[in-house]
């Protein structure tokens, strides 16, 4: 597959996330046989709150939208920002025109005659779009909502690095890092082993989508009426998921602190304040005033990063969280 790229192409492409997106490959992993991208210590967290749903008419109706390698594009259609919410994707999925949504449930029933019936009678009652977003809701909330505001910083670090790559070094090296699979050649992004065919951006850009759940794989819009998307694995995410939630180490709480600690941990990539404030359930200011200490103390160093300033380790930083003596 491959999609044709033009001047004005790279102009408008921007990067998103898609909080539903993560969600429904959760679905998918914990209803097995495959655990996907997802590693045993999440599964084995989750499938106490899974085993709760998992019956549900509802979410054998969203199993039902799935097949290897394809999924129903209105159940999670590509976001429209770097600051997308799961309100944000319910509200679109709820807003899809009846006309594709019955288009894609069709596609998907006919090729899923092993869909239970109650999943079938899901599928094709009149209110099925308003269902479907509720069960997805309710899935969040058991699911994904307390682990997101985590997952939501690796992503928005990827954006960090990746644009910084974009300015840098240009396309080119910016999308050869996404995947190993997904190249950019001669003015134009190929990805290998996806159905061919060749796709012009046709001036409409590209949304680029950090993902932690699509890890080691990655995903593609190319479909109409959908915007046209290309969702990679976020840098870091192989590490998150096996080490999972962050902790402060623990020969640096009782020096300096346990959110102090946390902060630190967290800061081998930039972040800002407001970032790392989501990510650890703290107030603004209280990691500003932590992230001030911190710097007057030389382990950390800020930059700014257009209106945002950005906070990362220094080499004694470095030193302290892996209780090493920093190189001279």
């Amino acid at each position: 597959m491959r999609f044709e790229v033009g001047a004005e192409d790279l102009v408008r492409t921007r990067f998103a996330l898609s909080p539903v997106f993560e969600l429904q490959h959760l679905i998918r992993a914990l209803a097995g046989p495959h655990r996907q991208g997802v590693p045993e210590a999440w599964m084995a967290r989750l499938r106490p709150r899974f085993a709760r749903l998992r019956d549900e008419p509802g979410v054998q109706a969203v199993l039902t939208l799935q097949l290897p390698g394809l999924g129903a594009t209105f159940l999670s259609p590509p976001p429209q920002r770097l600051g997308q919410t799961i309100e944000d994707d319910l509200t679109a999925v709820r807003g899809t025109p009846p006309d594709v949504a019955r288009e894609e449930i069709d596609f998907y029933l006919q090729r899923r005659p092993d869909a239970p019936e109650a999943a079938r009678a899901f599928l094709t009652s009149e209110d099925v779009l308003d269902r479907l977003a509720d069960l997805l809701a309710a899935a969040w909330a058991s699911l994904l909502a307390d682990d997101w505001p985590r997952l939501r910083l690796l992503c928005e670090r990827d954006v960090v690095h990746r644009s910084g790559e974009l300015s840098r070094a240009g396309w080119a090296a910016a999308i050869a890092g996404l995947h190993r699979k997904v190249r950019w050649r001669d003015g134009g992004i190929d990805m290998l082993g996806r159905s061919s065919g060749v796709t012009r951006l046709d001036g409409a850009g590209l949304l680029l989508v950090p993902s932690v759940f699509v890890w080691p794989e990655f995903a593609v819009y190319a479909d109409e009426p959908w915007p046209k998307a290309l969702v990679y694995p976020a840098r870091g995410v192989a590490t998150l998921l096996e080490r999972g939630p962050g902790e402060p180490p623990e020969h640096l709480a009782p020096l300096i602190g346990r959110s102090r600690a946390l902060l630190l941990g967290a800061l081998g990539d930039a972040a800002s304040t407001s970032q790392l404030a989501r990510a650890f359930g703290m107030a603004v200011g209280a990691v500003g005033d932590h992230l001030a200490v911190l710097h007057r103390a030389g382990l950390v160093e800020r930059a700014r990063s257009g209106r945002v300033v950005l906070y990362r380790r220094t080499a004694l930083g470095d030193a302290l969280v892996s209780g090493s003596p920093p190189l001279a």
